[in-house]
């Protein structure tokens, strides 16, 4: 019998790297302009989650963050050229989070305060993006955040052990990327909110 959680992993990983497809195009076709901060951001910040995710014991959820590493990396690229966006002092701020974040996970040998760490500055990374779906749902990709969404739901199947260190990640971005699925979906498009 095959192990229903180890196949949604592997299904997740593979919808949530699939979705970076529709988001790459629409910023080729200049219809999406990623912010700069928060791609970079969430690659540096997505290796760290990767690396203290796996070292906290996921397994079958493990596929999510790594694709939410290579993703992020292409787009991060793709930003210095079609992006918007620049390095304030928080976007700092948040890449000298996740270099905190490997230090403290050496210090006291716990992935599980590097993957808090990092989280945490994912979430902070994510609020330009989460600002931008409010203000100008149009600039970002339907498609791409629909795919993102449905990747991380299905993440949610394959928790194998439903212990704080596991779900904490799949839950944490079942709820980022679902806040900015809805906004790109119901915020009317092509009004401004600033």
């Amino acid at each position: 019998m095959p192990d229903i959680t180890a196949i949604a992993g592997r299904v997740a990983g593979i919808v949530s790297l699939v979705a970076f497809i529709p988001y790459i195009l629409a910023i080729l076709r200049g219809e999406t302009k990623p912010n700069r901060a928060s791609w970079w951001i969430w690659t540096v910040v997505g290796f760290m989650l990767g690396a203290s995710y796996f070292s906290s014991g996921a397994n079958h959820t493990i596929w999510v963050p790594v694709s939410y590493a290579i993703g992020p990396f292409v787009i991060a690229i793709l930003a210095l050229k079609h992006g918007e966006g620049g390095w304030t002092r928080f976007d700092r701020a948040c890449l000298l989070g996740a270099g905190v974040s490997v230090v403290l996970w050496w210090m006291f040998s716990s992935p599980l305060i590097a993957l808090l760490i990092n989280l945490f500055i994912d979430f902070m990374g994510a609020l330009p993006t989460i600002r931008k779906s409010y203000c100008e749902p149009e600039r970002e990709d339907r498609t791409a955040w629909a795919l993102f969404f449905v990747g991380n739901i299905v993440n949610l199947f394959a928790i194998e052990t439903w212990m704080f260190a596991i779900a904490v990640y799949p839950v944490f971005m079942f709820l980022v990327s679902g806040a900015i699925t809805t906004l790109v979906f119901l915020r009317p498009r092509g009004q401004n909110k600033n």
